[in-house]
């Protein structure tokens, strides 16, 4: 299995957004993501350090605005409550890249729900 990591050289072919959203814990506006209406079967990978993140196949339309998945790949993600309490945030768990946020009023079996900023993901 490839080793991901974070790099300098992919840290700098970020476009404005997609570093603020990544490297700056941010929020692209609502609706405007390149992904949120794919439906193409495949892999989203980290932006940043190429890690598959989600499948396809846990894709769903939840009508939120982001992209949204009720599961991640196993040991992609790393969870970490927002300091407001309030949200839990998502990263990358090979680069600590920004994602979005998940919540528990997704689809069963899961009950989750991977609200994803589409600027942090490839397809």
């Amino acid at each position: 299995m490839p080793k991901y990591e974070k790099t300098q050289e992919a840290i700098a072919r970020l476009s404005p957004e997609e570093y603020r959203v990544t490297q700056k814990d941010g929020t692209e506006r609502p609706g405007t993501g390149k992904l949120l209406h794919n439906k193409e079967p495949g892999i989203y990978v980290d932006i940043v350090s190429g890690e598959p993140l989600f499948a396809s196949s846990d894709k769903y339309e939840s009508g939120c605005g982001w992209p949204s998945f009720d599961d991640a790949v196993p040991g992609a993600v790393k969870q970490t409550p927002d300091a407001d309490g309030m949200r839990t945030e998502i990263t990358c768990a090979a680069c600590g890249g920004h994602l979005g946020h998940v919540f528990d009023d997704g689809p069963q079996p899961t009950g989750l729900r991977y609200c994803i900023n589409s600027v942090s993901l490839d397809f």
